[in-house]
């Protein structure tokens, strides 16, 4: 006898591989080896498995622990592993745009990045600005992975070769660049940055929200300049 836990798992898979618009109880069903109508048993909607499975991935997110290793280490793992958790199921950005998302994984995961935040001195009200504007940041360093992923998904539903059709996107991107001297210089050099983009605007993140902290607000082994 199928199990919440079984479908909302087969739900993620789906996404994975699909997306939201290929996600429906009749492709689950099949990808379950049952009826559509089974599915029906446990959840009551499409829109109400898409909520349970994006709040099972908000569960793969490591939690750090704020007083271990300082503020700015713990808040930095925690940008890591959503970022890399957002990447892996793409679907979730679109997802926000559409459904509340709650439930037991995603207030933990709340609640320890509220934790963070004030054992590093900010009060109530900043530390709930600084995990929003640290979870906004970490949402669009995804949005471009994710955005390629959700591509080939659409493509691979409608039977069309990703591979090809990225090449010729490339190429006809290159073209447009070439028009344009400071994208021409960058194609032509091959100039590309050591640095990641995502860990330099972290790390910049992170260091303008301790510039807004005063010596004051600073709690035992809360300052770290390493994130």
């Amino acid at each position: 006898m199928l199990t919440r836990e079984q479908i909302v798992r087969a739900a993620v898979e789906v996404l994975d591989a699909e997306g939201v618009n290929g996600l429906n109880m009749r492709r689950l069903g099949a990808h379950l080896g049952s009826a559509a109508s089974a599915m029906y048993h446990h959840v009551e909607s499409k829109d109400k498995l898409v909520v349970l499975a994006a709040d099972h991935v908000f569960g793969e997110i490591p939690l750090p622990e704020p007083g271990r290793d300082g503020w700015r280490r713990a808040a930095a793992s925690l940008a890591r592993g959503t970022h890399a958790m957002v990447v892996r199921h793409f679907w979730l950005i679109p997802a926000m745009s559409t459904h509340l998302i709650y439930g037991p994984n995603k207030a933990r995961f709340d609640d320890r990045s509220l934790a963070v935040y004030e054992s590093a001195g900010f009060t109530e009200g900043e530390a709930d600005q600084v995990a929003a504007t640290v979870l906004m940041f970490v949402i669009g360093a995804a949005q471009g992975q994710a955005a390629e992923a959700a591509w080939r998904a659409r493509l691979r539903r409608n039977g069309i070769d990703a591979d090809k059709e990225l090449r010729e996107a490339t190429a006809e991107i290159f073209a447009i660049a070439q028009t344009f001297p400071r994208l021409r210089a960058r194609i032509d050099s091959a100039a590309a940055s050591a640095e990641d983009p995502f860990e330099f605007g972290l790390h910049t993140l992170l260091a303008g929200l301790e510039s807004r902290l005063t010596p004051e607000d600073h709690h035992p082994h809360g300052h770290d300049k390493t994130p």
